[in-house]
């Protein structure tokens, strides 16, 4: 940005001119008075010795506070209410209005001296605007003056007492004398009012005075006076400041900046009204200018057009705008004023080329452009931004062909360049500033379609043709480094230009273009752009942009001479293109780098670089490399005769393509596998007359490498075929494989290294690398070589020599095709497995796992054996296996050494117990062989031995089985519960034995066990027991297992069933379970039995527990008891009574008895017809007798009773509404001749009743 005036780039801001802040003399003379003699050299400085003024402090703090306020910048987007301060005398003077005095009669007709129409203005008579006058309003014209004057004070007197009385003399002096002082200073005040009024420049004086003059009563009336004698503003125009502290100096700035703010922006509106009356009264049109041709001997100016005065009054109103900050306002204007100039510069009448004026609007043109893209950024609207930078570049560099300044001349490289690194630099101020740049990096890609994306007829365009279409990065705002590096390309093309028009001495602009160092400047772009480069290279593509600049600055140092420094860069550059494979890049590097070795004489990278270049290939002259590299060899030594230089080719193009195929991908340890190395010589690059002296083979192991050596023969065809037999590992062979050969190379021939392989161990084996031996003439260069790596769109197709006369190919499509893996044969193992087909739960399943040798080789076998987690709940397993018990995994389990023919069992059992279902158990079996006979040895348990030497390395197999075992339950159990209600009455709540616990007249229950045999064998059952445990709820006190003995053992079939039954007792308190409780079973049948595999064969003894069921007896708390008798005689009466028991521990009963009539027609009933019983309390309960009379003959029924519950009537039903209490829960009622309960508590009972009796005539 150097190149245009910096008034017309820096952001404006408000002028604030700050006088009476000048550093007292006494101040600035204090750091010179210090003596020499005095000075200790040895210490270090001393500082400035300390101010004891508090005035002068003051002064100096005020100094740094308001030059520490905004300093003139080209970015600057923060709008805060700072002012750019300028520290001026008191007596500093404004420009003058107009060219002429005020007392001039003209003065009213006069214009500025910076005007157009002024004589003397350095724009007259036709230029647009000149940096001076920006340079006026930032320099010269501020918006406020800032007048810092010390405020008299008395002396300070001696103190006197508080009891005497004033002097009024003494007062009365000092009061005269202050007024005095306050009638001068305020004087001062007015002459500097004076002028600043007549400018509309706001005026605040500061008077400084000591703290203790703050407290003075009369410092009000002294400051009113001053504010009426000098005619100052009542508004931010007078304030008084004492010796404070930093921070609070800083608000004092802060709050004097934000009270100044308002006049300054006025100043600037005003000015801008002013300018636009002014470009009103002037004609927008374009006038019909037909300039008068001129007398003879005499020139006549030319004014200056309407569309130069409309330039002239955009600018100011834009700065103007820019002043008071609003950025948007000056935006428009400079458009305006840049749209006209455009139209200025489109006719050479108006700005004829070459001119000083065209010169000028050239630069303000520049400048406005600068103006605008910098607006964009602010608002980040890149685009806009871009886009107005570019429409200026294309405009005049349209322009510029109409001018006689094309893309032919240096002086339109010059500007092109200039603009790029304004560009550049603008761009690299706001990045370290607030200016963020785009992302460039490509978005999602979207599922639909895409509606906004029209054609040129308005129609969508497909996804694919939007993604087609991409984007032009000359319309994507890109970091600073890529403008830089435009800028360096367009300084490079100003150089070739105008080292073209040398011999044009008489060009425009030549002598000073003569004195720019083009290099150095192309230079200086090309090292920001690589450093920006790096900065922002996120990815590898921009990476590699970074290492292309780095390129041109290599090429930069070759053509200033530096060629040391280009082949720093070069060396660098080139690692990552090899890397890479960017071949067309390293063909310009290579030559510009051999170009600067053969400058500095260095022979040896000269050789390698040759070597180098020759492989990448010269597409012009393919047989030039090799001549060179030549005559290097023939007319130079190397710098020690026995030194070997060696060339890296492994990252880089291959002189040679090879193509290793091996016959077989894998072949057994101990046979040849067959290998063809095959060598061709590129078809676009001549290497004939390459001195190759030997090509070494290397394999990737420890085996022989091939050496061909050179052996010239008559004629060689373009297949040559050498066999190199047998390769052995290096320890095997005993001696070097060599091989004479014919080492000249026509424009694709081939050589083909035929031979095989061997080896005794498992292996992967691969060519790893080749070597290319180069003799002559004392030099012997070694050049390495990567067999993977092809040329530059060479294509070698994987094809098998298979026959020389005539050629024949066989095509090898297989991808591993490189490398051959020797792998041992497999063992020849038969692994078999014996049990039954299900196994029962319980029971000891054994599972033989038989190994047979077919091998002609000794082989140890070891098995695992891993039981599977069971898929079924509750399942329970487990395996065992010479003791060893485990529920996953039995490992080395030995076997032996199993000669050939032989065979080895293992025996396992399988437990499986819980649920029923399938259990998986997986099987490995591990064999090693053996090279020797086995020795004796002592077995280690279930780990694998090694102690023995005879075992091969990594000779071993494993066989994988996996095996399903069904598990089956050998019974199935159902059980019939039945529960009889106890009829003894509960015992009183008095007695001790009832709170005990003790007593069991809960009632009974009958349980009976039915057993049937469901395995699919027969099943001898040796025994049959109940176990009884340990419960305080309920017991066991009968069995029939107990009363019936000796029917054990037995053999039962599948289908066979037999039964046991037992009585359990229940504690009285098991009434009283809450809902859902249960009584556990207290106890469990024990069944043992056996297997039955044939008539005379029995399995092991399996036991089996089946626990007795759960035990829910009915939850009945309130039951009534019918006492009748089972016959009667007709006529003769009968009791029946009903006892109301309650049950309940802890709830009283309050039930209701009815008898129905309808019922007792067989009867005459002596007794209550119904009512309500009394609250019957818990343990308690109530009798009701009645006396039948039967008066029918036969099986009659009794009258029915109901008895109602209203204590436990619900409240709500089960759908939600409201049930009535009144009418109560039915309470079963139990006939006494039967008190049976079958099933439990869930299934809500059923009585064994009948109401029914026998009566006899």
């Amino acid at each position: 940005m150097n190149s245009y005036p910096a008034e017309m780039l820096v952001q404006l801001a408000p002028i604030m001119f700050v006088a009476g802040l000048d550093i007292p003399p006494t101040l600035a003379a204090t750091p010179v008075t210090s003596s020499p003699a005095n000075k200790d050299f040895s210490s270090p400085p001393t500082p400035p010795p300390k101010v004891q003024d508090p005035f002068a402090l003051l002064i100096l703090r005020l100094r740094e506070v308001l030059l520490s306020q905004s300093k003139s910048a080209v970015w600057s987007p923060e709008r805060t209410k700072i002012f750019q301060v300028a520290l001026v005398d008191k007596a500093v003077g404004f420009p003058p209005r107009k060219s002429v005095p005020p007392d001039d009669p003209s003065y009213a007709n006069a214009h500025s001296p910076l005007s157009p129409m002024t004589p003397s203005s350095p724009v007259f008579p036709d230029g647009l605007i000149a940096p001076i006058w920006i340079k006026k309003h930032m320099t010269y014209l501020p918006s406020v003056f800032v007048l810092f004057l010390r405020m008299y004070e008395a002396p300070h007197t001696t103190t006197r007492s508080p009891l005497s009385q004033p002097d009024s003399d003494m007062e009365r002096e000092r009061a005269e004398e202050e007024r005095k002082r306050d009638i001068d200073l305020s004087a001062e005040i007015a002459q500097r009012k004076k002028t600043t009024g007549e400018r509309g420049i706001k005026l605040t004086v500061v008077l400084i005075a000591s703290r203790r003059m703050l407290d003075d009563p009369s410092l009000d009336g002294r400051l009113s006076f001053i504010r009426k004698q000098s005619s100052l503003d009542s508004r931010a125009a007078l304030f008084v400041l004492s010796p404070v502290s930093p921070s609070e100096l800083n608000d004092f700035v802060s709050s004097l900046q934000d009270a100044l703010y308002e006049p300054a922006i006025e100043y600037y509106t005003s000015h801008s009204k002013r300018v636009r009356r002014k470009r009103n009264r002037h004609s927008q049109t374009v006038s019909s200018y037909n300039p008068l041709a001129p007398s003879v001997g005499a020139a006549a100016p030319r004014p200056l057009r309407p569309e130069g005065w409309t330039v002239r009054y955009e600018y100011k109103m834009a700065a103007f705008a820019e002043f008071r900050g609003e950025d948007e306002v000056a935006l428009k204007h400079y458009q305006d004023a840049y749209a006209t100039l455009m139209i200025m510069f489109g006719s050479t009448a108006i700005l004829p080329p070459r001119t000083k004026r065209w010169a000028e609007a050239k630069v303000l043109a520049d400048t406005i452009n600068v103006k605008i893209t910098k607006f964009y950024l602010y608002n980040n609207e890149h685009a806009l931004a871009l886009s107005h930078h570019n429409s200026h570049m294309r405009r005049f560099a349209d322009f510029s062909r109409g001018w006689g300044i094309g893309e032919e001349t240096f002086e339109y490289w010059s500007w092109m360049a200039r603009q790029y690194r304004v560009l550049a630099e603008l761009l690299e101020q706001g990045a370290r500033s607030t200016l963020t740049l785009p992302t460039l990096t490509p978005g999602p890609r979207a599922t639909g379609g895409v509606p906004d994306a029209l054609g040129p007829g308005g129609a969508p365009l497909e996804l694919d043709a939007v993604r087609m279409m991409g984007l032009n990065p000359s319309h994507a705002l890109q970091h600073p480094g890529h403008y830089y590096y435009m800028a360096a390309r367009c300084t490079e093309a100003r150089r070739e230009r105008f080292l073209a028009s040398e011999e044009l001495t008489t060009a425009p602009g030549y002598a000073s273009e003569k004195k720019v160092d083009h290099l150095t400047l192309a230079l200086e772009l090309y090292t920001k752009a690589y450093e920006l480069f790096k900065q922002h290279s996120s990815t590898a593509s921009q990476g590699r942009l970074t290492l292309w600049v780095a390129y041109r600055i290599a090429l930069t140092y070759y053509d200033s001479g530096k060629f040391e420094m280009a082949v720093r860069f070069f060396e660098r550059i080139a690692k990552t293109y090899r890397r890479e494979k960017w071949s067309t890049l390293l063909r310009p590097l290579y030559t510009a780098w051999y170009a600067c070795t053969q400058k500095l004489g260095d022979v040896e990278l000269s050789v390698k670089l040759l070597v180098e270049m020759i492989a990448c290939g010269d597409i012009d002259e393919p047989e030039s490399l090799q001549e060179d590299l030549s005559a290097i060899l023939k007319s130079s030594v190397p710098s020690s005769a026995d030194e070997v230089l060696t060339v890296d080719l492994i990252e880089c193009q291959p002189i040679w393509d090879a193509l290793v195929i091996f016959w077989k991908s894998d072949v057994y340890v101990g046979e040849e596998a067959a290998f063809q190395f095959t060598l061709i010589a590129p078809t676009n690059n001549d290497i004939s007359n390459l001195p190759v002296e030997s090509v070494t083979i290397t394999f990737a192991d420890d085996y022989q490498s091939i050496t061909l050596r050179h052996y010239a023969s008559e004629s060689s065809g373009p297949i040559r075929v050498i066999c190199v037999g047998k390769v052995q590992p290096t320890d095997a062979a005993g001696q070097l494989l060599e091989v004479a050969a014919n080492l000249r190379w026509r424009a694709s021939d081939r050589m083909i290294v035929s031979g095989t392989v061997l080896s005794d161990t498992p292996i992967t084996l691969s060519v790893s690398s080749f070597v290319v031996t180069l003799k002559e003439s004392g030099w012997t260069i070694k050049i390495n070589h990567d067999v993977r790596a092809t040329r530059e769109g060479a294509i070698v197709p994987p094809y098998w020599l298979s026959s020389l006369n005539p050629v024949q190919f066989i095509p090898v499509t297989r991808d591993d095709r490189s490398n051959v893996v020797f792998r041992h044969r497999p063992h020849q193992l038969r692994v078999s497995f014996s049990h039954q087909q299900q196994a029962l739960l319980d029971e000891e399943f054994p599972i033989t796992v038989e190994i047979a040798n077919s091998d002609d080789r000794h082989v140890d076998v070891v098995v695992d054996i891993l039981l599977q987690p069971a898929e079924v709940d509750e399942a329970v397993q487990y395996i065992v296996h010479d003791g060893h018990r485990s529920s996953g995994l039995i490992k080395g389990a030995e076997c032996g050494i199993v000669p050939p023919g032989a065979s080895a069992r293992k025996t396992f059992i399988l437990v499986a117990s819980g649920a029923a279902g399938n259990r998986t158990i997986d099987v490995s079996v591990q064999s090693n062989a053996l090279s020797t006979l086995p020795t004796v040895r002592k077995s280690t348990g279930l780990s694998m031995s090694s102690s023995t030497s005879s075992l091969v390395a990594n000779d071993t197999n494993e066989f994988l089985r996996t095996l399903v075992i069904p598990a089956t339950a050998p019974f199935s159990v159902t059980h019939d519960v039945e529960y009889q209600v106890s009829l003894r009455p509960a015992r009183p709540l008095s007695e001790l034995s009832t709170l005990g616990g003790d007593s069991w007249d809960g009632g009974e229950v009958i349980i009976m066990t039915k057993l049937e045999c469901i395995a699919p064998c027969g099943l001898e059952v040796e025994g049959l027991k109940l176990k009884r445990q340990e419960s305080n709820r309920a017991k066991i006190t009968q069995s029939s297992d107990e009363i019936e003995g000796g029917m054990f053992p037995t053999e039962y079939l599948t289908g066979d069933q037999f039964c046991n039954i037992c009585c359990v007792s229940l504690a009285s308190r098991e009434y009283d379970l809450t809902e859902g409780d249960a009584v556990p079973g207290p106890g469990e049948y024990i069944v043992t039995w056996r297997r039955i595999h044939s008539p005379g064969e029995r399995g092991p003894s399996s036991t089996t527990r089946l626990p007795l069921p759960l035990l829910r007896p009915p939850q009945e708390s309130l039951i009534g008891f019918m006492t009748i008798p089972s016959t009667a005689k007709l006529h003769v009466p009968v009791p029946m009574h009903l006892v109301i028991r309650n049950r309940n521990a802890t709830r009283s009963a309050v039930v209701a008895v009815a008898l129905d009539q309808s019922t007792a027609d067989a009867f005459v009933v002596a007794g209550p017809r119904g009512g309500r019983l009394p609250t019957i309390l818990p343990g308690a309960e109530e009798k009701i007798t009645w006396n039948l009379i039967p008066v029918e003959c036969g099986l009659v029924r009794v009258p029915h009773v109901r008895v109602m519950d209203y204590r436990m009537a619900p409240s709500a039903n089960d759908d939600g509404s409201s049930a009535l209490v009144d009418e109560g829960v039915l309470v079963q009622v139990i006939d006494t001749r039967f008190g049976t309960w079958t099933g439990d508590a869930d299934s809500q009972g059923q009585i064994g009743q009948t109401d029914k009796i026998l009566i006899f005539p």
